[in-house]
Protein backbone atom coordinates (compact mmCIF):
# COMPACT_ATOMS: atom_id res chain seq x y z
CA UNK A 1 0.00 0.00 0.00
CA UNK A 2 1.22 3.41 -1.01
CA UNK A 3 0.45 6.78 1.09
CA UNK A 4 1.44 10.46 0.21
CA UNK A 5 0.38 12.72 2.88
CA UNK A 6 2.21 15.79 1.62
CA UNK A 7 1.34 17.54 4.75
CA UNK A 8 -2.11 17.33 3.70
CA UNK A 9 -5.06 15.95 6.49
CA UNK A 10 -6.40 13.85 4.25
CA UNK A 11 -3.70 11.93 2.15
CA UNK A 12 -4.11 9.55 -0.73
CA UNK A 13 -3.72 6.02 -0.63
CA UNK A 14 -3.67 3.12 -3.10
CA UNK A 15 -3.24 -0.39 -2.57
CA UNK A 16 -1.59 -2.59 -5.03
CA UNK A 17 -3.32 -6.20 -5.89
CA UNK A 18 -4.99 -7.70 -3.64
CA UNK A 19 -5.55 -11.91 -2.94
CA UNK A 20 -6.34 -11.76 0.54
CA UNK A 21 -10.38 -12.61 1.38
CA UNK A 22 -11.92 -9.69 2.84
CA UNK A 23 -11.75 -10.30 6.54
CA UNK A 24 -8.42 -10.57 6.42
CA UNK A 25 -7.37 -7.68 4.71
CA UNK A 26 -9.70 -5.53 6.25
CA UNK A 27 -7.59 -7.39 9.48
CA UNK A 28 -4.51 -5.80 7.99
CA UNK A 29 -5.90 -2.13 7.28
CA UNK A 30 -7.28 -2.43 10.71
CA UNK A 31 -3.64 -3.14 12.22
CA UNK A 32 -2.12 0.29 10.30
CA UNK A 33 -5.30 2.35 11.39
CA UNK A 34 -7.33 2.24 8.33
CA UNK A 35 -10.53 0.70 6.99
CA UNK A 36 -11.06 0.04 3.24
CA UNK A 37 -13.12 3.60 2.80
CA UNK A 38 -9.47 5.32 3.18
CA UNK A 39 -8.10 4.20 -0.12
CA UNK A 40 -8.54 5.69 -2.94
CA UNK A 41 -7.31 3.16 -5.73
CA UNK A 42 -6.85 -0.32 -6.07
CA UNK A 43 -4.25 -0.71 -8.89
CA UNK A 44 -3.93 -4.50 -10.05
CA UNK A 45 -0.82 -5.35 -11.92
CA UNK A 46 -2.40 -8.76 -13.15
CA UNK A 47 -4.54 -11.31 -13.11
CA UNK A 48 -3.30 -14.30 -11.05
CA UNK A 49 -5.16 -15.51 -7.80
CA UNK A 50 -2.57 -14.59 -5.38
CA UNK A 51 -2.86 -10.65 -6.96
CA UNK A 52 -6.58 -10.20 -7.72
CA UNK A 53 -8.99 -12.90 -5.94
CA UNK A 54 -9.65 -10.43 -3.38
CA UNK A 55 -10.35 -7.19 -5.51
CA UNK A 56 -13.75 -7.16 -6.34
CA UNK A 57 -15.35 -7.72 -2.87
CA UNK A 58 -12.74 -5.12 -1.41
CA UNK A 59 -13.60 -2.68 -4.30
CA UNK A 60 -17.69 -3.31 -4.02
CA UNK A 61 -17.21 -3.00 -0.14
CA UNK A 62 -14.98 -0.08 0.17
CA UNK A 63 -16.61 1.48 -3.10
CA UNK A 64 -12.88 1.75 -4.26
CA UNK A 65 -12.02 2.00 -7.94
CA UNK A 66 -10.09 -0.48 -9.60
CA UNK A 67 -7.16 0.26 -11.79
CA UNK A 68 -6.46 -2.92 -14.47
CA UNK A 69 -5.08 -2.80 -18.12
CA UNK A 70 -7.30 -3.99 -20.17
CA UNK A 71 -5.80 -7.75 -20.19
CA UNK A 72 -6.01 -8.37 -16.59
CA UNK A 73 -9.94 -7.21 -17.02
CA UNK A 74 -11.10 -9.61 -19.71
CA UNK A 75 -9.20 -11.92 -18.18
CA UNK A 76 -12.40 -12.54 -15.59
CA UNK A 77 -15.77 -13.24 -16.07
CA UNK A 78 -18.27 -10.06 -16.06
CA UNK A 79 -19.73 -11.11 -13.22
CA UNK A 80 -16.68 -10.69 -11.27
CA UNK A 81 -16.79 -6.79 -11.92
CA UNK A 82 -19.92 -6.73 -11.03
CA UNK A 83 -20.93 -3.10 -8.80
CA UNK A 84 -16.65 -2.02 -9.73
CA UNK A 85 -15.85 0.89 -10.87
CA UNK A 86 -12.68 -0.78 -13.01
CA UNK A 87 -10.57 2.21 -14.84
CA UNK A 88 -9.12 0.21 -17.84
CA UNK A 89 -5.02 1.35 -18.02
CA UNK A 90 -2.66 1.93 -20.72
CA UNK A 91 0.60 -0.13 -19.89
CA UNK A 92 2.46 2.34 -20.72
CA UNK A 93 0.05 5.44 -18.77
CA UNK A 94 1.42 8.08 -16.68
CA UNK A 95 -1.93 8.64 -14.14
CA UNK A 96 -2.87 11.15 -11.57
CA UNK A 97 -4.48 9.50 -8.17
CA UNK A 98 -4.98 12.50 -5.96
CA UNK A 99 -1.61 13.81 -5.15
CA UNK A 100 -0.03 10.32 -6.50
CA UNK A 101 1.17 9.84 -10.37
CA UNK A 102 1.41 6.41 -11.31
CA UNK A 103 3.75 5.46 -14.04
CA UNK A 104 2.92 2.22 -15.69
CA UNK A 105 5.19 -0.02 -17.59
CA UNK A 106 4.84 -3.58 -19.08
CA UNK A 107 6.61 -6.43 -17.90
CA UNK A 108 7.18 -10.14 -19.57
CA UNK A 109 5.16 -12.35 -17.32
CA UNK A 110 2.47 -15.34 -18.21
CA UNK A 111 -0.26 -13.13 -17.97
CA UNK A 112 -2.23 -11.52 -20.13
CA UNK A 113 -1.28 -7.69 -20.11
CA UNK A 114 1.01 -8.18 -16.91
CA UNK A 115 1.97 -4.19 -15.61
CA UNK A 116 4.62 -2.76 -13.06
CA UNK A 117 4.97 0.65 -11.34
CA UNK A 118 6.40 3.52 -10.51
CA UNK A 119 4.35 5.59 -8.00
CA UNK A 120 5.69 9.22 -7.40
CA UNK A 121 4.79 12.44 -5.30
CA UNK A 122 6.75 15.06 -5.76
CA UNK A 123 10.20 14.52 -6.87
CA UNK A 124 10.18 11.25 -4.67
CA UNK A 125 9.15 7.87 -6.40
CA UNK A 126 8.66 4.40 -5.19
CA UNK A 127 9.27 1.66 -7.53
CA UNK A 128 7.14 -1.50 -7.46
CA UNK A 129 8.29 -4.90 -9.42
CA UNK A 130 6.57 -8.26 -8.52
CA UNK A 131 5.59 -11.47 -11.20
CA UNK A 132 8.65 -10.78 -13.63
CA UNK A 133 10.81 -13.31 -15.77
CA UNK A 134 13.17 -11.53 -16.96
CA UNK A 135 14.67 -8.12 -16.34
CA UNK A 136 14.51 -5.66 -19.66
CA UNK A 137 16.05 -1.97 -20.20
CA UNK A 138 12.66 -0.73 -20.15
CA UNK A 139 12.84 -1.97 -16.91
CA UNK A 140 15.51 -0.97 -15.59
CA UNK A 141 15.31 2.45 -17.07
CA UNK A 142 12.17 2.82 -15.17
CA UNK A 143 13.55 1.92 -11.69
CA UNK A 144 16.58 3.69 -11.91
CA UNK A 145 16.37 6.73 -9.26
CA UNK A 146 13.77 5.73 -7.14
CA UNK A 147 13.89 6.54 -3.52
CA UNK A 148 12.08 2.94 -2.55
CA UNK A 149 11.93 0.14 -4.12
CA UNK A 150 9.51 -2.94 -3.81
CA UNK A 151 11.46 -6.04 -5.26
CA UNK A 152 10.86 -9.16 -6.28
CA UNK A 153 13.36 -12.06 -4.90
CA UNK A 154 11.43 -15.22 -5.67
CA UNK A 155 13.67 -17.99 -5.71
CA UNK A 156 16.96 -19.28 -4.95
CA UNK A 157 17.76 -21.57 -8.23
CA UNK A 158 19.17 -24.13 -6.44
CA UNK A 159 16.41 -24.66 -3.71
CA UNK A 160 13.96 -24.46 -6.86
CA UNK A 161 15.79 -26.89 -9.27
CA UNK A 162 16.09 -29.81 -5.96
CA UNK A 163 12.59 -28.72 -4.59
CA UNK A 164 9.23 -31.30 -5.02
CA UNK A 165 7.61 -28.95 -7.57
CA UNK A 166 6.50 -31.14 -10.65
CA UNK A 167 9.32 -29.74 -13.85
CA UNK A 168 6.86 -28.20 -15.33
CA UNK A 169 6.44 -26.08 -12.51
CA UNK A 170 10.10 -25.53 -12.10
CA UNK A 171 9.99 -24.59 -15.76
CA UNK A 172 7.86 -21.96 -15.94
CA UNK A 173 8.85 -20.40 -12.59
CA UNK A 174 12.51 -20.04 -13.84
CA UNK A 175 11.54 -19.27 -17.07
CA UNK A 176 11.36 -15.79 -19.33
CA UNK A 177 7.87 -15.12 -17.99
CA UNK A 178 7.88 -16.79 -14.80
CA UNK A 179 9.60 -15.23 -11.74
CA UNK A 180 13.18 -13.44 -10.54
CA UNK A 181 15.45 -15.47 -8.66
CA UNK A 182 17.79 -14.16 -5.91
CA UNK A 183 20.63 -13.85 -8.82
CA UNK A 184 18.48 -12.13 -10.86
CA UNK A 185 17.25 -9.84 -8.40
CA UNK A 186 20.28 -9.07 -7.63
CA UNK A 187 21.81 -8.39 -10.86
CA UNK A 188 18.71 -5.99 -11.67
CA UNK A 189 19.17 -4.02 -8.65
CA UNK A 190 23.57 -3.71 -9.57
CA UNK A 191 22.24 -2.91 -12.94
CA UNK A 192 19.64 0.34 -12.17
CA UNK A 193 20.65 3.78 -10.79
CA UNK A 194 20.82 3.66 -6.58
CA UNK A 195 21.93 7.10 -5.87
CA UNK A 196 18.25 7.96 -4.28
CA UNK A 197 17.82 5.19 -2.90
CA UNK A 198 16.38 4.64 0.74
CA UNK A 199 14.64 1.96 0.72
CA UNK A 200 14.59 -1.82 -0.77
CA UNK A 201 12.26 -4.30 0.13
CA UNK A 202 12.76 -8.02 -1.06
CA UNK A 203 9.49 -8.82 -1.65
CA UNK A 204 7.34 -11.84 -3.14
CA UNK A 205 9.54 -14.63 -1.46
CA UNK A 206 8.56 -18.07 -2.30
CA UNK A 207 8.19 -20.24 1.60
CA UNK A 208 9.23 -23.31 -0.56
CA UNK A 209 11.88 -22.27 -2.41
CA UNK A 210 13.31 -19.22 -0.96
CA UNK A 211 15.26 -18.46 2.67
CA UNK A 212 15.74 -14.40 4.05
CA UNK A 213 18.76 -15.56 4.48
CA UNK A 214 19.75 -16.37 0.83
CA UNK A 215 17.80 -13.32 -0.35
CA UNK A 216 19.68 -11.21 2.09
CA UNK A 217 23.13 -12.28 0.67
CA UNK A 218 22.53 -11.69 -2.46
CA UNK A 219 20.61 -8.37 -2.49
CA UNK A 220 23.26 -7.48 0.34
CA UNK A 221 26.15 -7.93 -2.10
CA UNK A 222 25.12 -5.30 -5.11
CA UNK A 223 22.92 -2.53 -2.71
CA UNK A 224 24.11 0.73 -2.19
CA UNK A 225 25.73 1.39 0.73
CA UNK A 226 23.36 2.90 3.33
CA UNK A 227 20.43 1.58 1.90
CA UNK A 228 17.69 0.40 4.45
CA UNK A 229 17.19 -3.19 3.41
CA UNK A 230 13.50 -5.35 4.30
CA UNK A 231 12.97 -8.33 3.58
CA UNK A 232 8.71 -8.85 3.81
CA UNK A 233 6.84 -11.79 5.30
CA UNK A 234 3.94 -13.23 3.34
CA UNK A 235 2.68 -13.62 7.23
CA UNK A 236 3.30 -10.34 8.41
CA UNK A 237 4.11 -8.15 5.29
CA UNK A 238 5.68 -4.39 6.40
CA UNK A 239 5.28 -1.81 8.28
CA UNK A 240 4.85 1.78 7.20
CA UNK A 241 8.29 2.82 5.29
CA UNK A 242 8.59 6.75 4.98
CA UNK A 243 10.52 8.80 1.83
CA UNK A 244 12.51 11.43 2.90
Amino acid sequence: MVECSAGQADPTRIMVDCGLGLKDVCRRLEMRGLAPTDLDAIFVTHEHQDHIDGVARLARHGDIPVLASHGTVISQREDFWAGVRVIEIDSHAVLPVGELRLHCFPVPHDAREPVQLVVASGVRRLGVLTDVGRSTPHIETMLSGVNALFLESNHDSELLRSGGYPEQLKQRISGPYGHLSNAESAALLAAIDQSCLQHLVAAHLSLQNNRPDLVADALGSVVAPGVQTIIASQEDGVDWITVD
